[in-house]
């Protein structure tokens, strides 16, 4: 497949992922949407591993690699599709645009990897303030709804936790066995999940079924690789802007197809996420950035 192409669908992927969510719970629970994604995705990876004659690791090392991972992706996905139950499904893709910053900051902490400069430091306190703008939204609208903007903004931070953590191992495994690795830790966590706190689905709307394998299929077995499969041939800055673009796409989607509701105080945050992000990864080219790195370097924090 051709970069553009990947790049392209990668884009329609994310886009489409939160307003998914939101369908595949409907009617099911979300309990059994997400857990149900996963093992069909699992399957679907094993498969696509086996055509691709890809090694699953199974040593000490890739083990704990597995169990990281898994976790990192049960939070995840746990916090989100139950925050999606109380929140318009933009919403997510909004506050998972801080991922970036959120990376950075676990990567001081845990890799003593210090990155900030001036104009980052700016656009993350842009960022973080466009999120309290969306918290402050979500307070008014219900305390169920800051509920879930807190659990997203949990996932968010549990996915860049992962990363940061994965980073440090340095695996050598190829992505798709690291995630078939990670879905095996994971998926008997959610129908744990599942059978515990809600009843086996009566009823199966349609809507859920087809949302469900979508988001297993496209979300899962196709996006993941596809990602990484950019990551791999284009430069990380090409990669980020698809965090730019997602968002607002996922809030268009949210609004046109589900009806929902996008107050203006909602598209003040995620301006200001988005500018945060954009300041964040691309101030480096701003034309007054050797004026702040001679103040940094003067009046280091």
């Amino acid at each position: 497949m051709s970069v553009p192409a990947a790049y392209i669908i990668v884009i329609l992927v994310w886009s489409t992922t939160p307003l998914g969510i939101k369908w595949s719970s409907a009617g099911i629970g979300y309990e059994y949407g997400v857990a149900l994604r996963m093992i069909i995705g699992l399957f679907a990876l094993i498969m696509i591993a086996r055509l691709q004659r890809l090694p699953l690791p199974w040593n000490r090392q890739a083990r704990y690699l597995y169990i990281v991972s898994g976790l990192s992706l049960f939070l995840t996905m746990a916090s989100v599709y139950w925050a999606a139950q109380y929140i318009p499904s933009g919403w997510i893709s909004v506050i998972f645009g801080l991922s970036p910053v959120l990376t950075s900051i676990f990567a001081m902490l845990i890799l003593h990897e210090s990155t900030f400069t001036p104009g980052r430091i700016f656009g993350m306190l842009l960022g973080l303030s466009g999120l309290i703008v969306v918290f402050i939204e979500g307070l008014s609208i219900s305390t169920a709804a800051l509920a879930g903007v807190a659990a997203v903004t949990f996932a968010a931070s549990a996915q860049s936790l992962g990363a940061v953590i994965i980073r440090k191992l340095k695996p050598d495994i190829p992505a798709i066995s690291i995630t078939i690795g990670s879905l095996i830790v994971a998926t008997p966590l959610f129908f744990a999940n599942a059978f515990y706190n809600s009843n086996w689905p009566q009823t199966w709307p349609q809507q859920s079924v087809m949302a469900i394998v979508y988001l297993a299929i496209l979300g899962t077995a196709l996006g993941f690789p596809l990602y990484y499969y950019l990551l791999k041939n284009i430069n990380v800055e090409r990669v980020a802007l698809i965090t730019l673009i997602t968002p607002v796409m996922a809030l268009l989607l949210g609004a046109a197809i589900n009806n929902e509701e996008i107050g203006s105080q909602v598209w003040f945050g995620t301006a200001l996420i988005l500018s945060g992000l954009a300041i964040y990864e691309y101030g480096k080219y701003l034309p007054f950035k050797k004026k702040w790195q001679i103040r940094w370097k003067q009046w280091p924090l």
